[in-house]
């Protein structure tokens, strides 16, 4: 990754208030169903989970979130990809880091941050 890259996290979610109550009150009745394993690995009822968001502090490197909708407005070119996915930004656009089915595949917020530490460094 070059210095002026940063990860750009995109959430299968929208960023209305009412995408978020509703987001909110799924995850706890039926947190199996919830569409975006970013949002259910990285955010408790409460908020931002501790070990995430240490992690996100701690980074080397700048890091920016969007949403489904965001994602759409900003890239369209990307309104097609399946979510929730992980971005390297760079000025030549963004470039896949890590696609859905692998977020969709971690069980744990630790197991979310190796595999990105590993892409990361494979990255460089």
């Amino acid at each position: 990754m070059n210095k002026k890259d940063k990860l750009l996290f995109v959430y299968n979610a929208n960023s209305s208030i009412f995408s978020v109550a509703t987001d909110y009150v799924h995850k706890i009745v039926s947190p199996e169903t919830y569409s975006c394993n970013l949002c259910k690995l990285t955010y408790g009822n409460l908020g931002m989970k501790k070990e995430w968001k240490d992690f996100i502090v701690n980074i080397d490197v700048p890091v920016s979130f969007l949403h489904k909708d965001e994602l759409t407005k900003e890239y369209p070119d990307k309104n097609l990809i399946s979510l929730p996915v992980i971005f390297v930004a760079s000025e030549k656009g963004l470039s896949l880091l890590i696609s859905s089915e692998e977020i969709n595949n971690q069980n744990t917020i630790s197991n979310l941050i190796s595999l990105i530490k590993n892409k990361m460094k494979n990255t460089i």
